[in-house]
């Protein structure tokens, strides 16, 4: 069966995905996914699409919106380069510059630190994939500003961005506003299934479990001559904290909210251990390759919880949980849940099944077509706070409590950037940026 991570958010297949390297550099080669999405139904008005955050998740994204329903139409984006933008736009001419769908005009490009503002107010359903650690306050403009969102994951890097997401979600839901994230598994049938039986008592009450994202890394981009700190970082983001939030955030997030999901709570503590061994160069900026974190639950329950970017090692992405009456194995379009005296009462079968990364997309448009309203902003928000506290306890070698991590007052991004700015981390005197140190960095004020 085909293990479901990041490859195939686009649409594509592993495969395609090795094929198609350059979806790394920032390009995308659009799935020839069928568009299996909602139909025009109640309402015939064209909705009106605009893109923030123009790389390859915010140009998968913008297709599989398109794909969900033929009356939708991208009218706007914005980036904070232009040279993003403007590949963006090449990829969906490829396969929408002849229809209705792709109405850009050149007065709707829009790019900087504020472009996201001009791009929100031109339209109906706004698509946040820019790095997440612009996510809160990209969020909180496009929900005052009355439009439904849909946002990848996850959704902060930071507390405070945390409590200004949950602030905006509550106010979303006060005005009937759509709000989808880009958590998949939500959207996927097997994890549907599997969470359906458990939560019905099939297999009894979760007691344990492992949670993996192991893999060989993802892009570094290279420092470039001319390039000041802030476009350097804005480039290199994965590797700058205030930007991206460490890989046990960016990636692990996935496994982790299936964690929370299949027990139905949140841990009461964390504690673990990290660092970095193999990717530690300049241009690795300041955050770890390994973590693993033992995430507890109020109800008893224990999560070992391992992420891992070193090449040449096992490669694991998916979840396993132990229960009073048996195992349960999730992992892409796999589910299967089995009993203690090895008898299978559940093993998904997925032929059929939906791409959950065009899935969402359908949902949330069919939604808004129909009245109805998804908002998966406050479960969304605290399994991005579940991840950076299982980070804050391998930064600090602490037992971090749920009550610490929410009350937390560190503030890794800035209220105002420009390009003149200084970032909020800068390299030493060698070009070495600060790693964070077990038993002497502060992670919480």
């Amino acid at each position: 069966m085909a293990q479901q991570n990041d490859d195939t958010k686009n649409g594509m297949s592993r495969k395609d995905f090795v094929r198609n390297a350059s979806l790394a550099a920032g390009g995308v080669f659009l799935s020839t996914f069928p568009a299996m999405g909602g139909q025009r139904n109640k309402s015939n008005e064209m909705l009106k699409i605009a893109l923030i955050g123009c790389g390859g998740r915010g140009t998968g994204a913008a297709n599989q919106a398109l794909t969900a329903d033929s009356g939708n139409q991208l009218v706007a984006m914005a980036d904070a380069f232009r040279d993003r933008l403007d590949d963006c736009y090449e990829t969906l001419s490829k396969r929408y510059g002849d229809t209705e769908q792709l109405n850009v005009p050149e007065d709707h490009k829009f790019t900087g630190f504020d472009a996201y503002k001009k791009a929100i107010q031109l339209a109906d359903v706004v698509i946040l994939a820019t790095p997440p650690g612009f996510r809160p306050v990209h969020f909180e403009e496009a929900v005052n500003a009355d439009k439904h969102v849909f946002m990848e994951k996850p959704l902060a890097t930071d507390v405070p961005g945390i409590h200004k997401i949950l602030e905006a979600g509550k106010l979303a839901e006060q005005k009937n506003l759509n709000v989808v994230v880009g958590l998949q598994r939500h959207y996927q049938n097997s994890y549907r299934e599997v969470s359906k039986r458990v939560h019905g008592g099939e297999i009894g009450s979760i007691v344990g479990g492992q949670v993996y994202w192991n893999s060989d890394g993802v892009w570094v981009r290279p420092r470039e001559d001319g390039q000041t700190e802030m476009e350097y970082q804005m480039r290199n983001w994965y590797y700058f904290n205030w930007l991206c939030g460490d890989h046990i955030l960016e990636q692990h997030i996935h496994n982790i909210d299936v964690a929370n999901w299949m027990i139905g709570e949140y841990p009461a503590s964390a504690q673990g251990m990290g660092g970095r061994e193999v990717r530690n160069g300049k241009e690795h900026g300041q955050i770890f390759d390994h973590h693993f974190v033992e995430f507890t639950y109020p109800s008893g329950a224990v999560i070992a919880s391992q992420c891992r970017h070193q090449e040449g090692t096992m490669n694991r992405v998916s979840e396993f949980f132990q229960t009073t009456e048996g195992t349960i194995d999730t992992a892409g379009d796999r589910g299967i849940i089995t009993s203690w005296d090895g008898e299978t009462l559940y093993d998904h079968n997925a032929d059929g099944d939906i791409n959950p990364y065009q899935q969402e997309h359908n949902e949330l448009f069919a939604a808004i077509r129909n009245g109805e309203v998804i908002n998966d902003t406050e479960r969304s928000a605290k399994s991005t706070l579940t991840a950076i506290m299982g980070r804050m306890a391998t930064y600090s070698g602490d037992v971090i409590s749920w009550e610490d991590a929410m009350n937390g007052s560190k503030k890794l991004v800035p209220d105002a950037l420009s390009w003149d700015s200084e970032p909020p981390v800068t390299p030493d005197e060698n070009g070495n940026y600060p790693v964070p140190v077990p038993g002497v960095t502060d992670v919480l004020t």
